[in-house]
């Protein structure tokens, strides 16, 4: 028996120009997906997002380090928040709740559906990737990055550009998993000696294995560098939680 698939309504917003109005009304319904996250995320506070696969199941070692990775950042504070689904997200996220920190999921609707992991405070769900990835990023002062796919490394290029153009701040980029990172690296390596991009720009990823390496870049070049410290001040204005 076969089934059909799954009905994408994003399909027409990419095939080229559509009538005036539908063009407004789904611009319309992008920026209130956008006041949707900004009203369940305002409170959050401080967090480090953390990238990667989610095909990794716990028994994996990646998944280990994702889980203590966000016990880690937990204990430093932080709020972790990951994409909200399962393999080294739903890692991220246990390991947060582990020590009893906070955890966030940015979820994505997908045709095959994403359910979100059950290691989370709260959760958002969003259509669009463009919006979900805004969020994963305005909130952050710090991104350790897993392995993963392509997913992965649309979120590694999107971050390391924003930093380069200065559209974000020089927030830390940690790549974790060095050997499934070191074609990539190889690769960076190649883009420097070709000048298609600076030697500070490599600079500014970070590539390790230890927990306590990373921890100590976020604490030079996060927690201190942007004087971070626990505070609670909310203030409710458009709803926010």
């Amino acid at each position: 028996m076969s089934s059909s698939p799954r009905h994408n309504p994003d399909l027409p917003f990419l095939e080229g120009p559509a009538s005036r109005g539908s063009e407004l009304l789904r611009a319309l319904g992008i920026f209130f997906e956008f006041l949707q996250g900004f009203r369940r995320l305002h409170f959050v506070g401080p967090c480090v997002t953390v990238f990667g696969s989610a095909r990794f199941g716990e028994d994996h070692r990646y998944y280990r380090l994702g889980r203590e990775m966000g016990a880690r950042l937990a204990s430093a504070g932080f709020t972790v928040m990951t994409g909200g689904g399962p393999g080294i997200m739903e890692a991220a996220n246990r390991g947060a709740k582990d020590v009893g920190g906070r955890s966030i999921g940015c979820n994505i609707e997908l045709p095959h559906e994403q359910k979100e992991n059950p290691y989370l405070d709260r959760f958002v769900n969003f259509r669009h990737f463009f919006v979900r990835k805004v969020m994963l990023v305005k909130y952050s002062y710090a991104f350790v990055v897993l392995p993963g796919g392509f997913g992965t490394m649309d979120e590694i290029f999107e971050t390391a550009t924003l930093i380069q153009t200065g559209k974000i701040k020089e927030f830390p980029l940690i790549l974790m998993g060095t050997d499934y990172w070191q074609d990539l690296r190889e690769l960076f390596d190649d883009m420097v000696a070709a000048g298609t991009i600076d030697a500070k720009d490599l600079e500014r990823i970070v590539f390790t294995d230890s927990p306590d390496e990373a921890m100590a870049v976020i604490e030079a070049r996060a927690t201190k560098a942007f004087g971070l410290k626990r505070v609670h001040r909310p203030r409710w204005i458009l709803g926010e939680h």
